[in-house]
């Protein structure tokens, strides 16, 4: 861990959270990283990932790991960190595996270390809204050259998910995922929205706009539920799209359960 010239290292910025966890729970959200900024971590010099607040058991940061090297090899670097020294102890204890996983007491500060990509998940929907964007800015300062943030929400198995990717420039997109299979309607994921705008899904905002537009879409997408639940849910994003909502990404994304847009489209209003 990177320490400052006294041996000491930053002190913590944040507040101890319940701290719950689960195997796979984050599975989506690595998928996303995987995809969209594995060459960012390739060609990195130092690819280094922080995983932001734990929890409990560092199970998801061993599988963010696992599902990361397959992608960036074997230079990748996960550190996580926790406010909670007792979670960190625990956690170097059962699996620490230096240096391509190791642990570390800190919070948004990062503990000094300057990673590519922060992967912070169900940490901030336990603060006020209002902790929200000073803590997107003290993270994306302490990020590396071109690093990006990706913080969001999910529930309890991780069916539903949503995620914001932040850079140095502020939030550049929203990506809002579900397991198909289980979903009733697109409305539901509005309950896991990120802290930034779950408050915000109330009508005169564009969120609350988006949630309903995509439960419109898949009304209309009813028909081709009989082809199987992928198949609605891609009609449902083109039509989304061609009511120029501004979608990032193609249909191969959409085949699983996921939709990322501009973050214009959802920004909250003033």
């Amino acid at each position: 861990m990177t320490r400052d010239p006294a041996g000491r290292q930053p002190r913590p910025v944040g507040t101890v959270t319940r701290g719950t966890t689960a195997p796979r729970r984050l599975r989506r959200v690595d998928a996303w990283i995987a995809a969209n900024l594995g060459d960012r971590l390739r060609v990195a010099a130092d690819p280094l990932v922080v995983d932001l607040g734990f929890g409990a058991a560092p199970v998801t940061t061993t599988e963010l790991l696992a599902g990361l090297s397959s992608t960036v090899g074997q230079r990748l670097r996960v550190i996580g960190l926790d406010i909670d020294p007792a979670r960190v102890a625990l956690a170097t204890e059962v699996a620490a595996d230096p240096p391509r996983l190791d642990f570390g007491t800190g919070g948004f500060e990062l503990a000094g270390v300057r990673p590519v990509v922060v992967r912070a998940m169900n940490v901030l929907r336990q603060y006020d809204e209002a902790a929200v964007g000073p803590a997107w800015a003290t993270m994306t300062a302490a990020l590396a050259p071109g690093g990006v943030l990706v913080e969001g929400t999910c529930d309890e198995t991780g069916r539903l998910a949503t995620w914001v990717a932040v850079d140095a420039r502020g939030p550049r997109s929203l990506t809002l995922s579900a397991a198909l299979p289980a979903l009733g309607s697109p409305a539901t994921l509005a309950q896991r929205l990120p802290k930034a705008l779950i408050h915000r899904n109330v009508p005169g905002e564009r969120v609350h706009d988006l949630i309903e537009a995509l439960d419109r879409g898949w009304r209309g997408a009813a028909p081709y539920a009989a082809l199987g639940p992928r198949q609605r849910w891609w009609h449902t994003i083109a039509a989304l799209r061609d009511a120029a909502w501004p979608v990032v990404g193609g249909p191969g994304r959409w085949h699983r359960g996921e939709v990322t847009l501009r973050w214009s489209a959802v920004a909250p209003g003033p």
